[in-house]
Formats: structure tokens, C-alpha cells, sequence
């Protein structure tokens, strides 16, 4: 999320050299070496590990409000973010991922501490570990720091840095219940502004776009969407390897156009991810655009549920033709829903030897109450 600050934090730390301490010289270059040498090796358990083992040595090397101490909390800050379980369903994990985060939010204080006594309390500087700050929060505590590093960002007359605080902004906020209309704007100001100082192949720029044109789609913008999803595509087609945000913007185009009718359009990416997927014999389809079957109000009425089983061909572009029932529980109106429904899905089509081909699939849609 942060990416202001990481320039600096491979900077020979030299500033705070001359604090007295009983540490051998050795202890603490050693430990900043293997966290940089676990940077390099991309091992996140070991970055987590030396980072803060770096900072610890480097409270009793440095002066405690030194900026050689702020870039090392910085570092363990970050480091103990990144590597907090994904999964915390578990007991274990989650109160590992909360001592994770309080330990962050804590090394986040210092390096903040420290560099508004170094730079003053409107520099640029405090960007990084606000952000820190506001990562390492509750999302309704996060506010407060990012509004701070908004208003520094402006001040800055700075147009790429207030861009991406913008960007970070929307990101650690797009998905929880403080989305605003504020906050939807950071990130369409932030794309205009890559738009105008950022080259056209820029992955910044591409991945804005993508985030833009979904944006965009969600809000029943289909034009803007279509422009910004299309401008995804044609830079990532200049690349020699498929690329996720290239199969997401082929998928939600699929969306798009079917959902205004223009089932024409919609079929060339449908092509698209379907010559981009690697294809096994036991693979199942998955639809790129679904219509959700009517449920016969005279079953609703009477409360009655069921489900039926449908075998079908996906053709060469992706259609699907022949469904046929194999298998049905609960009467003949869940049939002919099932089928209306299917005949508007759109799937990727198969391929084989680098060619579209038909394939055989198969559905099975339920039909509950609840």
C-alpha cells in the first residue's frame, strides 16, 4: 500500500552514529544484511524476521528519535503487515494477526514520532508512516490518518505524490462500509492524473484504469467502463505473457455487453479467455456471464424447491447451444426456467491446438426458499 518511502529505506544508515552502546559492530550490520538479502529473495518470513531484528539492534546503535530508527520501524512495520495470516478464521491466526498489527501500528508511531520532529508536521516525509498507520487500524481509525496524508499530499503541490496517496486512500477503503463518494473521487482524480503524467504502458496507469473502468461498471457507466477495460487489454496485449488484470478486464467486458444486449461484442472475449486459459480434459467451464433463472411464483406460492441438471454444448464462440435435461427434482416448470436462463449464458469456449472448439459441459441449478 505504501509507496513513497521505499527508496529510502536501502539508504546506509549513517546519521546516528555517534550514540554509545555496548552492541558488537557486527550484530546489527549483520542483521540489516540479511534483511535486505531476504528483500532480494522476496522470503517474506525472513523479511519479517530480520527486519525486526534490525530495528531491535538498531534502538540500542542509534539515537531513539534518530531517522536511522524511524526507517528501521518503517521496514519492521511493513514487514509484519505484509506477512499477517490471510486466513483468520482460525483462533491461532487471528490472534496472530492481531499481535501482527498492534506491533506494526506501534513501529508505525515511531517512525512517525520522529519524522515530524526531524521534518515538521506538514512535510512529505510523514506520508509513509501515516499510511503505515492507517493500515495497522480499524478502517473507521484509518480515516483520520489518511485524511492527515491527503491534506499533506495537496499541500505538496506535488501532483504524482497526492495521485498515488489518493490511490492508497481508495484502496484501503474501497471495500469496507466508509466507501464514499469522496473516496470513490480519489481514485478517478488519481487515474486522471497518471492519465496526464504517466507513459500509456505504465502498469500504474494500467492498473488504475482497470480499477476505473470497474468503478465505472458498478455505477451502470457502460461507455467509460468499455473505454477504460479496453485501454487494459490493448496494453497488456503488447506484452509476452497473459496477465491477470487482461483476463478480468476480457471477463467484465463479457459483462458488460451482454448485460446491454450486444451479445456481438461480447464474443470476441469470450475468444479472448478461452485462448488465454491452459486447458485440462476433466475441467469444468465456468459461465463468464450468467442470467439467474425465474423462480415459478406458483412454486413460490406453494413453497416447493427442487432442481434440475442440464447438459449442453458450449460452441466455438462461446454460446451455449443443445442444452438438454438430464435430470430434474420438483416439477417441469423448473426445466423450462432452467433452460430460458441457460440460453443467455456466455462461457470461454475451449481450445485445442490454439483453436476454438465445441465442448460438451454440464449445470445443475437449485432451487430454494429461504
Amino acid at each position: 500500500m505504501k509507496l513513497f518511502h521505499k527508496a529510502i529505506l536501502t539508504v546506509a544508515l549513517s546519521t546516528s552514529m555517534l550514540m554509545v552502546s555496548p552492541l558488537s559492530a557486527s550484530e546489527f550490520s549483520d542483521a540489516y544484511k540479511a534483511y535486505k538479502a531476504a528483500v532480494v529473495a522476496k522470503n517474506s518470513a525472513d523479511i519479517e524476521q530480520y527486519a525486526l531484528q534490525a530495528y531491535q539492534l538498531g534502538t540500542q546503535k542509534f539515537a531513539a528519535d534518530s531517522l536511522d530508527v524511524a526507517m528501521l520501524a518503517l521496514n519492521a512495520g511493513d514487514a509484519s503487515i505484509k506477512n499477517m495470516p490471510a486466513n483468520t478464521y482460525t483462533e491461532e491466526n487471528k490472534a496472530k494477526a492481531n499481535a501482527q498489527q498492534k506491533q506494526a501500528f506501534a513501529l508505525y508511531k515511531v517512525a512517525l514520532v520522529n519524522y515530524t520532529k526531524e521534518y515538521g508536521a506538514d512535510a512529505v516525509e510523514l506520508i509513509d508512516p501515516l499510511m503505515g498507520l492507517a493500515d495497522s487500524s480499524s478502517k473507521k481509525d484509518a480515516r483520520e490518518y489518511l485524511n492527515d496524508a491527503i491534506d499533506i499530499a495537496e499541500d505538496s503541490e506535488n501532483a504524482m505524490l497526492l495521485a498515488d496517496t489518493q490511490k492508497a486512500y481508495f484502496e484501503m477503503l474501497s471495500n469496507s462500509r466508509f466507501y464514499t463518494r469522496t473516496v470513490r473521487n480519489y481514485m478517478l482524480d488519481a487515474y486522471k492524473t497518471y492519465q496526464q503524467l504517466l507513459p500509456e504502458n505504465s502498469m500504474t496507469r494500467v492498473l488504475a484504469a482497470y480499477t476505473v473502468g470497474s468503478i465505472e461498471y458498478a455505477e451502470k457507466h457502460y461507455d467509460k467502463s468499455e473505454t477504460a477495460l479496453l485501454y487494459v487489454i490493448e496494453q497488456f496485449e503488447a506484452l509476452d505473457f497473459d496477465h491477470p488484470y487482461e483476463l478480468a478486464a476480457h471477463a467484465k467486458l463479457v459483462e458488460l455487453y451482454e448485460k446491454q444486449g450486444e451479445s456481438d461484442k461480447s464474443t470476441q472475449h469470450c475468444i479472448a479467455i478461452g485462448s488465454m486459459q491452459p486447458w485440462s480434459p476433466e475441467q469444468e467451464q465456468t459461465p463468464l456471464y450468467r442470467v439467474a433463472p425465474d423462480y415459478p411464483v406458483s412454486y413460490v406460492k406453494r413453497r416447493k424447491e427442487g432442481s434440475t441438471q442440464i447438459s449442453f454444448t458450449v460452441n466455438e464462440m462461446g454460446f451455449v447451444v443443445d442444452p438438454v435435461i438430464i435430470g430434474s427434482k420438483g416439477g417441469s416448470a423448473f426445466s423450462k426456467t432452467s433452460l430460458e436462463a441457460l440460453k443467455k449464458w456466455r462461457y470461454a469456449p475451449k481450445f485445442v491446438d490454439g483453436k476454438a472448439v465445441a465442448a460438451k459441459s454440464s449445470v445443475q441449478l437449485d432451487y430454494t426458499i429461504q
